[in-house]
Order: structure tokens, then C-alpha cells, then sequence
């Protein structure tokens, strides 16, 4: 199957705003917002490239602001379009990270990347989709784009699971335990060093790196049981440490926030 047929099967099988409704998922989603809001301004225009069924494009949206968004899948548009409120000013196109030739340079005061690097699987594609990501980002905004990291699935996959050795066999994981994805597998995994490496290129200030979920997932029905004191207290400790950098390789997910200069 090509990219986009294993893509298409995948996410029209997983409802992805209710992931990011549970507990769990919204650890995620209320680090990115947190993260995203600490930046924004009353008129900035906001893109969201790969936008998904459109959780956080819509949220933004039903604040004020302007959202242009980008999607790959047929499924996704029609359930980001089912999901459209009356008022908002928003958009949405399908295309590809790595074109987004549709769109000025300097178009938008922040670019979300939520999603495009995490089923990127060559060095040319991976670094075109940063390349459109900052070209369509105006001078001194903001850059927001999200990776699938690598240790996580070493560990619940590879050892909880008990898959290392089958994982060896098939050749999915080089001598030093980086995962080698291919389209099949879904989802492209990066260590930080991975993602300092593919931004260097670009004049552009990091402001964070971000565990967006760190432990979440390593701890996943603990977190989903907790009642709302306990919850909101689990929230204060991963909002206080989930920029250390001697926890982010760990989390699940990342957020790397960069300033165009």
C-alpha cells in the first residue's frame, strides 16, 4: 500500500478527539493549549497544518480567532467540517505539510505542526514540511510542531509488551534502539537529538521543548482514575517539570516551540 492508504485506514479506525477528550489524552491536549496561549495575541491568524477531525483549530477558533487548517484525509475534513460552530472564522483545504504552495510567505502569526512529522519518513520530506512550516510563518511568529518520540515505544512495546526480540527480527530497531519506521507502522519516532538536528537549518530562536504527556501513558489507568483534585494536582507536577531536559526523551509526545528571526 502506498503512505496514503495506510494513513486513510488508520484514521478513519481511530477517533482521535476522543483520545484527546480522557484523561489521559487531555494532559496532551491542555500542555499544547497552555504552551500556544502563552503567545497569542487578539488578531493573530493562526495555521493548523494537519489539522486532524480539528480539536485544536476549532478551539481557537471559538476564542476569535482567524484559523486556516490543512488536512490529508477525507475523513478527517468531514468530521472537522460536522464539528464547525456558526461564527468561527476558519477554513479548511486538503493538502499535504510538505506543499503548501496555496499559502503566501509570511501568512500566519502561528503555525501549528501537530501532526505532519509524526508520518514523515524520509530526511527530504521531514525537512520540507519545516521548510513550508516556516515559509508561510510570519517574521517573529511562533512555530509549533509536535514529534512521536522514540524511547516510549522501546520500553511499552518493545519490553512491557515483549516484542523486542520480534521487533530485532523484522529490522525495526538499529543497534542502538532507534525504531526504523516505514509507512506501515504508522508513526515515524524521533529522540531529541533527532529534532535539534532537523531544525538547525533554519533561522529560528527555540523557545521550549516540551513533554506534552511525559509519564501519562507510562501510568495511563492511574491517571484515568484519579478523581479531579487528584487530577488537577497531577496536572500542576507535569506543567512544572515537563520542561526538564532530563525527562523529555521520555514522554510519548514533544512539543518544540521555535520563533522565526
Amino acid at each position: 500500500m502506498e503512505t496514503f492508504d495506510y494513513l486513510k485506514t488508520f484514521y478513519e479506525a481511530k477517533d482521535e478527539d476522543t483520545r484527546l477528550l480522557s484523561k489521559r489524552g487531555n494532559v496532551e491536549f491542555r500542555t499544547t493549549v497552555r504552551y500556544v496561549e502563552k503567545y497569542l495575541k487578539r488578531g493573530m491568524k493562526i495555521l493548523e497544518i494537519g489539522a486532524g477531525t480539528g480539536r485544536y483549530s476549532h478551539y481557537f477558533a471559538r476564542f476569535g480567532y482567524t484559523v486556516r487548517a490543512v488536512e490529508l484525509i477525507p475523513h478527517n475534513i468531514e468530521v472537522f467540517r460536522e464539528k464547525t460552530a456558526v461564527g468561527e472564522d476558519i477554513e479548511i483545504i486538503q493538502g499535504k505539510a510538505i506543499d503548501l504552495s496555496y499559502y503566501a510567505d509570511e501568512s500566519f502569526d502561528i503555525t501549528l505542526s501537530l501532526g505532519p512529522m509524526y508520518h514523515l519518513y524520509t530526511e527530504e520530506d521531514k525537512k520540507r514540511a519545516l521548510a513550508e512550516a516556516y515559509r508561510v510563518t510570519k517574521k517573529g511568529g511562533l512555530i509549533f510542531t509536535a514529534y512521536c518520540m522514540n524511547e516510549p515505544t522501546v520500553i511499552q512495546y518493545c519490553f512491557v509488551k515483549d516484542q523486542l526480540k520480534p521487533t530485532m527480527a523484522r529490522g525495526m530497531l538499529d543497534e542502538k534502539f532507534h525504531c526504523l519506521s516505514s509507512p506501515a507502522e504508522i508513526f515515524e519516532l524521533y529522540r531529541t537529538e533527532d529534532i535539534t538536528a532537523l531544525t538547525a537549518p533554519f533561522a529560528a530562536e527555540r523557545l521550549h521543548l516540551v513533554a506534552t504527556d511525559l509519564f501519562t501513558y507510562y501510568i495511563p489507568t492511574v491517571v484515568e482514575n484519579m478523581d479531579e483534585e487528584t487530577y488537577a494536582l497531577y496536572l500542576k507536577y507535569h506543567f512544572s517539570v515537563c520542561e526538564r531536559g532530563d525527562l523529555i526523551g521520555i514522554s510519548n509526545h514533544t512539543l518544540d516551540i521555535l520563533r522565526k528571526v
